[in-house]
Formats: C-alpha cells, structure tokens, sequence
C-alpha cells in the first residue's frame, strides 16, 4: 500500500505525491582544492627561494648597477672570501687550479658566463689577478656580482634622489 496525497474532489487538478529524483553526475569541476593546493606551494617556493642561493657568506660591496638577465641553468659562481680562499660554489679551491676545475665544469655546461663574488674588504689587485686568470683561460663572459643600493656617483644617494 502505497501513501499518496489525493486532490480534493472539487478540484479539477490532480496531485500527484513527491517523486524521488536520482541524483545525477555532477557535471562541475570544484577547484578549491586545486587552488589551496597551488597556493601552498606558491608559498613554500617563495619561503625557499632566497634559500637557494650560493651559501658562501661574502660582504659584497654595494653599487648603483642593475641586475643581469638570467639564464635557465644554475649560474657558476667563483668567490673570494675575506679569508683569502677561492671557491667554486661552495667547494674551496687552490688559485692555481682555479682555471683548470673551471674549464672541466665549463665542459659540461651550456652558458659560459661566470659570476664573481668577491668580499667588499679584498684588495681591487687581488681581484683584477684572478679575473685575469679567468680570462686567460678562456671565460670572456665574467660578470661581477655586487649589492645594490650603493652610491650612483652623480650626486644621488640610493634611492634616487
């Protein structure tokens, strides 16, 4: 026996009683975890990103200049510590076989640019020595790694003004 709500017999109209409706696909796609998911790790990259750089604590000194493009493969960077050592990223290295482990690492790399880190307290000599052992061993595309905010020289301070 089945329940039912009858329409009233001095109405026309007939009611029929509730129907059950199957539930359909949900043709939708929700986002929302896709999003949270996307944002988290926009934040965990840009937390990490500062951290990736070479670890090598030098005081470089400050300048007026611009940033250089980057390419798509990890920069090579040689640093002059305050110390007096010579490293190639992080691995400390004898002058005299600076130029050698270069070469080898250059081998097997696409860019032939080198970044130069050099402590703001080492001589300019000492610096000039080294950059031309670079060169003479074959790297022309040496860029100087510096801090910016430094003096612009035509009577601006950092900021410009």
């Amino acid at each position: 026996m089945g329940a039912g709500v009858q329409a009233k017999a001095d109405d026309g109209n007939r009611r029929r009683g509730r129907k059950r409706r199957r539930s359909q696909a949900m043709a939708e796609i929700n986002v929302t975890p896709f999003v949270d998911v996307m944002l988290v790790l926009l934040i965990i990259f840009m937390v990490a990103a500062p951290l990736m750089t070479v670890g090598v604590p030098v005081e470089l000194p400050k300048t007026a200049a611009g940033a250089l493009p980057g390419d798509d493969e990890e920069p090579l960077t040689v640093t002059m510590t305050a110390a007096g050592e010579v490293q190639i990223q992080t691995t400390t290295v004898a002058r005299d076989d600076l130029v050698v482990r270069l070469q080898a690492i250059a081998a097997e790399r696409e860019s032939d640019r080198i970044f130069l880190r050099a402590d703001g307290a080492i001589a300019y000599q000492d610096v000039m020595q080294v950059m031309g052992a670079l060169n003479a061993g074959g790297f022309a595309n040496v860029g100087l790694v510096t801090d910016t905010g430094g003096p612009a020289l035509d009577g601006r301070d950092a900021a410009g003004q």
